[in-house]
């Protein structure tokens, strides 16, 4: 017989569970784009009340969540590249929402404040490429694309399909000089400038990991320190939110074989990504034809890419992840004895996590890299050379960053933050003269800089305005030169050098002024500093006829600069302009100085120069014509002269002359029709002024034009095929203009026409 308490519980369990169920019932639905294509990884929202549901899109597109009170409400559903979309919910089922590509105005940005902030209401000059800009532009590797952001470059008018490795610091705004990087750049908030050289692994990020890219112009050492003398670039990678994969790959002339693939997934509270790059080209021979010699044969490269990410979720606002690199190059660079490898591997941490309101990231890295290098002189008929050094350079690298955000009342955020990096490496070298060894020597050292950084992040109305400062404890300590003499003797002796340290204090003061929907003015005051690297204190290198030396005793470069903006978006976003005024005077700025232009081969050394200023315009455009079809130009000119210079006893004064490697002016512009079921069709162009490769200004590299084409289409839903081609009216350019022991000069040439045809898989589908 039954209890009648068991009896009570049933009979009310008979009465409470209906109700219950009753009272719950299921949203569901699918995200896709104007364009039929299924979005991944979105996020969708529910709110009723005070009660809250969130749920994200599958491989399919599709979110289920569960509302428990059966109520009205609003979905809330947002995506990377997407305008957010918000609907109201009254019991419909099998929802089928559509988002839209998000215009400049939704758009957010990071590198710029690091922390998100709408690019209409960023207070200084910034590009953000998006996916889509990143796809439809035919340049194969990333440096390339980067070229079509006006003020963008690389020294000597180099790329890194042929270029030796020390000439791919990247320059923004004109600081140009010598082939360290005057401009941060980054991958997820992880430094990739060479710590030790100061240029760019451009190859180390996948293609086909890249999600978007951030050109932020203007001194940045407020926020990141040495090396954002000029500017920050970052690219952001993809993150999985579920099973995805994506591949490209391509063949093209010269034998150039190219595969970039990512792949992504979550299984419960982990998350995986593995990208990966394999390129190699035969290259191109870089002296024209009239000055080739027998000892003249393509510069050419091959390099793979390997990158690896762990994540786990804490709660739902919260990760903790591991990262693996792996990165390795060989190139000749024009003769057969003149070749450099690298061989890199990096290892990094790192927690998100956000605590109520306020928020908590950190990261920790450690990289171990050996590069070598090999240096020739050729003969003035250049049908014969010989080995003059053997150089290696081993390098390690540690660091690590913690940042605080705290938004405070409605319209403050507050953002502090630490970040340290120390780096040990040295230039360990054979010299040769005529066949014989003569010596071996060792350079090198150790530098630590330590940085503090607070900003103050203020928006209200139609104001933004940025308080922000840094201040950097610069040491550099253990170095030293040590020479031995093998069949010759040693022309500087064996010297230990005093530890040294510098203080610098980076301010910046921000305002952007909304004056209506469509027009805002913005206006910037700052100070950066870049520490000089320990290859320009510690490495010498030699460029055809040319050698430049080292300098252990130069100073940190300063900036102090002021821009002013005018930001207009009309007829409902579909045209967007931006044009900003920018002065910068650099104070001791590290420049390859002419010491004798008389020897054989010409001496050149790094020195701090005065004072160079750099003012100028940037004028961005994009009109969107349709939801298929967008114009988009770029414009810069820029004058970058010595206007303060000490004239060393028997040296050309360079009062006057133009900073080397800097054009004048620069513009880009591109039209494409994307469109993936019928035709994607883009049309690229770039012009570059004229600019002078040394710092006396005898020895110009004259202006060039060229134009690149991509065409492509879907052919399923997950397969695209394509073709492109870079430099279409082979316009062969300059791009090192050196003189030669004859008393003349010798010749680079840039690239010549380069096409390839390829195909482009994606899982689940994705459209641009």
């Amino acid at each position: 017989m039954m209890r009648p308490w068991k009896a009570i519980l049933i009979l009310l369990s008979l009465l409470f569970v209906p109700s219950v169920l009753l009272c719950q019932q299921t949203i569901e639905g699918v995200v896709h784009d104007p364009s039929g294509a299924v979005v991944t990884g979105a996020s969708v929202s529910f709110q009723s009340g005070a009660f809250k549901a969130a749920a994200t899109t599958d491989s399919s597109g599709h979110f289920s969540l569960s509302n428990e009170r059966a109520q009205n409400g609003n979905l809330v559903i947002s995506a990377p590249g997407f305008a957010p979309k918000q609907q109201a919910w009254a019991g419909e089922t099998n929802l089928v929402i559509t988002l839209q590509p998000a215009t400049a105005e939704d758009r957010v940005t990071v590198s710029a404040t690091r922390t998100e902030l709408r690019l209409s209401e960023t207070p200084g000059s910034t590009v953000l490429l998006t996916p889509a800009d990143v796809a439809s532009t035919p340049a194969l590797r990333l440096d390339d694309v980067l070229r079509q952001v006006p003020g963008f470059s690389l020294f000597r008018r180099s790329d890194s399909r042929t270029a030796n490795a020390s000439n791919q610091g990247v320059s923004l705004r004109g600081l140009g000089g010598t082939a360290s990087s005057r401009a941060l750049v980054l991958e997820d908030g992880f430094p990739l400038v060479d710590a030790f050289g100061g240029w760019v692994y451009w190859n180390r990020v996948p293609r086909e990991a890249v999600s978007s890219v951030e050109v932020f112009r203007g001194g940045a050492s407020n926020l990141y320190g040495s090396d954002a003398l000029g500017g920050v670039v970052q690219f952001l990678t993809k993150q999985s939110s579920s099973p995805a994969f994506s591949l490209e790959t391509s063949y093209g002339n010269q034998l150039t074989p190219d595969v970039s693939f990512w792949t992504g997934t979550r299984s419960g509270k982990w998350d995986f990504s593995l990208g990966s790059e394999l390129f190699r080209t035969d290259g191109f021979v870089l002296v024209p034809s009239w000055q080739r010699g027998s000892v003249d044969t393509p510069a050419n490269s091959r390099d793979a890419a390997l990158e690896l990410n762990i994540g786990h979720s804490l709660g739902e606002k919260g990760r903790i992840f591991a990262r693996g690199t792996f990165y390795t190059e060989f190139r000749h660079n024009g003769t057969p004895v003149q070749t450099n490898d690298t061989r890199l591997g990096e290892g990094a941490i790192g927690v998100d996590k956000e605590f109520r309101n306020d928020s908590l990231m950190f990261r920790a890295y450690g990289l171990v890299q050996g590069y070598d290098q090999r240096f020739s002189s050729v003969a003035a008929d250049r049908n014969s050379e010989s080995l003059t050094n053997l150089q290696y350079v081993p390098e390690q690298v540690t660091g690590g960053a913690a940042q605080w955000t705290h938004p405070w009342g409605t319209h403050q955020t507050l953002i502090g933050g630490a970040d340290l990096m120390e780096v040990m490496g040295a230039s360990d070298e054979q010299a040769f003269s005529s066949g014989n060894h003569t010596r071996n020597t060792a350079s090198g050292g150790r530098q630590r800089i330590l940085g503090l950084f607070g900003e103050d992040l203020i928006r209200f109305n139609r104001w933004t305005v940025i308080l922000a400062g840094r201040v950097d404890f610069w040491n550099n300590f253990d170095a030293s030169f040590i020479c031995t003499p093998v069949s010759g003797t040693c022309p500087t002796p064996s010297t230990l050098f005093p530890q040294r340290s510098d203080l610098a204090f980076s301010p910046r003061l921000s305002v952007l002024r909304s004056l209506n929907d469509r027009v805002s003015v913005t206006g910037s005051m700052y100070r950066a500093f870049r520490a000089p690297s320990l290859n320009e204190l510690y490495r010498t290198f030699r460029v055809a006829n040319v050698l430049t030396t080292n300098n252990p005793l130069l100073n940190a470069e300063r900036l102090t600069g002021a821009e002013a903006g005018l930001n207009i978006s009309a007829v409902d976003h579909k045209l967007d302009l931006r044009g900003t005024f920018f002065w910068s005077d650099i104070v001791d700025p590290v420049e390859n100085v002419t010491i004798d232009p008389n020897a054989s081969p010409v001496l050149r050394q790094k020195q701090n120069v005065g004072r160079i200023r750099s003012r100028g315009v940037e004028l961005d455009g994009v009109m969107h014509m349709g939801k298929n079809v967008q114009v988009s130009a770029g414009y810069e000119y820029t004058g970058a002269t010595i206007v303060s210079y000490t004239v060393p006893a028997g040296a050309v004064s360079l009062l006057g002359k133009d900073v080397a490697q800097v054009p004048r002016n620069g513009f880009t512009w591109e039209a494409r029709y994307w469109n993936p079921t019928k035709l994607m069709l883009s049309v690229q162009g770039r012009f570059v002024g004229n600019q002078f490769d040394d710092d006396q200004n005898l020895y110009p590299l004259g202006r060039f034009y060229t134009m690149d084409l991509q065409v492509g289409r879907n052919v399923t839903r997950n397969v695209e095929v394509f073709a492109a081609a870079e430099n279409i009216f082979d316009e062969r350019y300059k791009v090192a203009n050196t003189p030669t022991s004859t008393g003349g000069s010798l010749y680079n040439l840039g690239p010549p026409l380069l096409y390839r045809i390829g195909m482009r898989l994606n899982f689940p589908a994705e459209r641009p």
